[in-house]
């Protein structure tokens, strides 16, 4: 295969869909700093260019002790980039945190592993009975990093720290703040897995896992 999409968001119409997910808050909060500019997601063609490998990739995006699991990806797909992997894992990020803070359940299906989104979409239940509506943004994405990476078989998985900070605020029915504030950013620190089978017809890459940092 010439080319590959890491972490594309589906083709067509599904290139827009968002995802969902929850964060850990550290409780250290900061001043609000500006709203990061963004494009708005895209599938990412994965053809390297002869002057670099796929391992060329910053160090702040690339942990030591993911570097066998990424080779042993790039060994049977040789056009996997992990730059390119992290940037398109940014944009994912951005999506799934506004999927899940705006309630959208239905967006998940086809992006999400099954167990994964019957989880989202029972949280996001909870938050609609006890009359919640969250009105969160996601300030800036401090850093992105592969932190663990693997092939099982032709199943391949990719884990993802996101250092972020985000502005919460959670509403009642009536609109009035119940918990948070949009004048002050908390760090958050999201562990992601995301999973692709392989040499496949189908390019895109699911989320399969969440957790957080320790």
């Amino acid at each position: 295969m010439v080319e590959i999409v890491v972490l594309a968001m589906v083709a067509g119409f599904l290139a827009l869909r968002l995802y969902a997910v929850l964060g850990k808050r550290t409780g250290h909060e900061q001043p609000l700093p500006p709203v990061e500019e963004h494009s708005p997601p895209v599938a990412y063609p994965t053809v390297a260019s002869p002057s670099r490998t796929p391992l060329a990739a910053p160090d702040s995006v690339f942990e030591e002790g993911a570097a066998a699991g990424v080779r042993a990806i790039i060994a049977t797909e040789p056009s996997f980039d992990v730059a390119r992997f992290i940037d398109g894992a940014k944009g994912a990020y951005r999506m799934i945190l506004e999927a899940y803070w705006s309630g959208n359940a239905g967006e998940l299906a086809g992006l999400t592993s099954d167990d994964v989104r019957a989880a989202f979409a029972e949280s996001i239940a909870d938050r609609t009975t006890a009359g919640h509506v969250l009105d969160n943004r996601l300030v800036t994405i401090e850093k992105a990093r592969i932190v663990a990476a693997g092939v099982e078989g032709r199943e391949a998985r990719v884990t993802v720290a996101f250092d972020a900070d985000i502005a919460t605020v959670t509403r009642d029915a009536d609109g009035t703040v119940v918990a948070g504030s949009l004048t002050d950013a908390v760090p958050t620190v999201d562990v992601w897995t995301f999973s692709r089978t392989l040499k496949s017809d189908d390019p895109n890459w699911i989320l399969t896992d969440t957790d957080e940092s320790a």
